[in-house]
C-alpha cells in the first residue's frame, strides 16, 4: 500500500509518497507566500496550504496507482493560530509560530498568573510564539474577530479539517498552544478559562496514530482517491521529524538543523525540568518528550549567505574553513529573538571577537559554530535532570552540510547518526499513516521496520576539548548582553 506523508511548513508545503517497506516513491513541494504586515509579525492565508496541499497530492500520485494510496498524515508547523467562525470559514490571517507581536500577552501570562501556575497547568510557561498568547493578543485588539471563534485550530488540522470534515488535533501539537495538560492529556479547563475560550471551541484530540476520518466525497472525486482513505492525525513538525528519524521510545535524541534549530528528547515518562527552559510535550509514539527549540538555525546560515554574502553556493563557503575548535569569532544565532533556554524575544543576532585579520570563513565558521553552541545550551538543561545522551540522529536542510554534522558532533560530544531518508516531518507522517491504517502494531515497530543509519560523524576528543573552551566562553556572552538588547529595543 502507499502512505503519503504532508510536511506543512513555513514557506512551502512538502508531500512524499511512501510504500510499506518505507521506499519513498515522489517527492512534491509547493511554495506559499509569507505575510510581515507590521514589523515582528508573521502570518499566512490557510486557504493557499489548502490550494498547494490539494495541488501537490494531484501530482505527488500523478504516477502510481491511486488505488493503492490507503493513508494521509502530516507534520505540521506548530503553534499557529487559525480561527473559524460558525461557518467553518478562516476569520482572519493565520498567526504563525515565529510571529512576535505577543509580548504583552506572555509577560502577563508568566508574570501575572505566574509561571509556576502555567507548569502546574500545561507543563510549559508561555513564550512568545505559542497560541495561548495569541488567543489574548486577539481577545484585546480585534474583539470583533475574537467574538466570531466557532473553532480554534493548529495548521495542520485545518488541512485535516479540509480533507475530512472533522474539527481535531493531536496531543504532540497540542502540547504547543499552552491549553493542554501534558501530563493528563487533557484540555486545562484553566488555561481555557484563562482565555476566555470554551472546550467546545477547541478541536478533538488524538493520538497522532490515529485515524480522524476518511477523505470527503468530493475531495476524494477531485484528487482520484478512493473516499476510503484514511487521514491519520499526524504531529507537530518537530514530533513528526522525531518518528520520521526513529526517535521515539525511551531516552533517544534527534536534532534538526530547519529554519529553527530543535533537540528533541524522547521519554516513556513525564518530566518537566525546574525553570521550564525545555518545552515538556506529549510526542506523537503515545509518549512523551523533552524539547529545547531555537527559533534560528539554518535560517542563520541562509541569512548570511543569501543576505549578506549574496550566494547560493554553500558548500563553496564551507569548504575552506578547517581551523575547527579555534575561531576567535563567536556569533549568537538569535536573528527573531529566542526560545529554549533562554526565552528572549529580545535578544539578537550578534558577531563577537572579530579583529583586523578576520576572514570570511571565520565569519561562516562562527555562524555554524553559533548554532551548535545555541542547541547545546538546551542539551546541557536535559543533563541537568540525569539525561544521559551518547548519541544523536540528525535531519533538516543543514544536515545535508558535512561540516555542520562534524561541528555539531564535537561542540555537542555526541556521536550523530545519518539516516537514509532525510526527509523527517514528511516521512514520519507517512509512517504515522501506515501505523494509522494497520501497517505496523505501533510507532515504535514502524520506527524499528523502516529508519535506516546509513553514517555516524564521531566525535574527535581533541577537538571536542578544543570545542568546551570555546562553548564556556560563548555561554557568557548572552548574559553579558542580555539588558543591552532590552535597552535596544526600546
Amino acid at each position: 500500500m502507499l502512505y503519503i506523508g504532508i510536511d506543512l511548513g513555513t514557506s512551502a508545503v512538502k508531500l512524499l509518497l511512501m510504500d510499506e517497506t518505507g521506499k519513498i516513491h515522489n517527492i512534491v513541494s509547493k511554495e506559499y507566500p509569507l505575510s510581515f504586515p507590521h514589523p515582528g509579525w508573521s502570518e499566512q492565508n490557510p486557504e493557499d496550504w489548502y490550494i498547494q496541499t490539494m495541488t501537490a497530492i494531484e501530482e505527488l500520485v500523478s504516477g502510481s496507482d491511486r488505488s493503492q494510496v490507503a493513508g494521509i498524515s502530516f507534520g505540521g508547523q506548530m503553534h499557529g493560530l487559525v480561527v473559524l467562525d460558525d461557518q467553518d470559514q478562516v476569520i482572519r490571517p493565520a498567526i504563525l509560530w515565529n510571529d512576535g507581536r505577543t509580548t504583552k500577552e506572555t509577560d502577563y501570562l508568566n508574570q501575572v498568573i505566574g509561571k509556576e501556575k502555567l507548569s502546574q497547568y500545561t507543563a510549559n510557561i508561555a513564550f512568545a510564539g505559542f497560541t495561548a498568547p495569541k488567543i489574548l493578543w486577539m481577545r484585546e485588539n480585534e474583539p470583533e474577530n475574537f467574538a466570531k471563534i466557532a473553532k480554534i485550530m493548529l495548521p495542520k488540522d485545518y488541512l485535516a479539517y479540509r480533507l475530512t470534515g472533522v474539527h481535531c488535533t493531536d496531543y504532540s501539537d497540542a502540547s504547543g498552544m499552552l491549553l493542554l495538560d501534558v501530563k493528563n492529556r487533557c484540555w486545562s479547563q484553566e488555561m481555557l478559562q484563562i482565555c476566555g475560550v470554551k472546550e467546545e471551541q477547541l478541536p478533538r484530540l488524538y493520538e497522532s496514530y490515529e485515524a480522524v476520518g476518511t477523505l470527503k466525497a468530493d475531495v476524494a472525486e477531485k484528487l482520484g482517491l478512493s473516499a476510503e482513505v484514511k487521514v491519520i492525525a499526524g504531529a507537530g513538525d518537530n514530533a513528526a521529524a522525531a518518528v520520521g528519524t526513529g526517535t521515539v521510545g525511551d531516552g533517544m535524541c534527534n536534532i534538526s538543523l530547519g529554519t529553527s534549530g530543535t533537540i528533541f528528547i524522547s521519554s516513556r515518562s513525564f518530566g518537566v525540568d525546574e525553570n521550564n527552559a525545555l518545552h515538556s510535550f506529549d510526542h506523537a509514539d503515545g509518549c512523551y518528550h523533552l524539547m529545547g527549540c531555537m527559533l534560528s538555525a539554518a535560517s542563520c546560515n541562509k541569512w548570511w549567505m543569501d543576505e549578506i554574502l549574496k550566494t547560493k553556493d554553500y558548500p563553496a563557503e564551507q569548504e575552506n574553513i578547517v581551523k575547527l575548535g579555534e575561531n576567535h569569532v563567536f556569533y549568537l544565532p538569535y536573528l527573531m529573538g529566542e526560545r529554549s533556554p533562554h526565552n528572549d524575544p529580545l535578544a539578537r543576532a550578534t558577531f563577537i571577537g572579530m579583529t583586523m585579520d578576520t576572514t570570511r570563513e571565520e565569519m561562516t565558521q562562527a555562524v555554524l559554530e553559533g548554532v551548535a553552541f545555541g542547541l547545546r545550551d538546551s542539551l546541557e538543561v536535559a543533563r541537568s535532570l540525569g539525561i544521559n545522551i551518547e548519541r544523536t540522529k540528525i535531519c533538516g536542510g543543514g544536515a545535508k552540510s558535512p561540516l555542520w554534522k562534524k561541528i555539531i558532533a564535537n561542540v555537542m560530544n555526541l556521536k550523530v547518526d545519518v539516516i537514509e531518508s532525510e526527509e523527517g516531518p514528511g516521512y514520519g507522517g507517512a509512517m504515522l499513516a501506515a501505523v494509522g491504517c494497520g501497517e505496523f502494531a505501533s510507532v515504535e515497530e514502524a520506527a524499528e521496520k523502516l529508519v535506516k543509519v546509513v553514517d555516524t560523524v564521531e566525535p574527535d576528543p581533541e577537538l571536542t576539548a578544543k570545542y568546551e573552551e570555546r562553548y564556556q566562553k560563548f555561554r557568557q556572552i548572552y548574559p553579558a548582553l542580555k539588558e543591552l538588547f532590552g535597552k535596544l529595543a526600546d
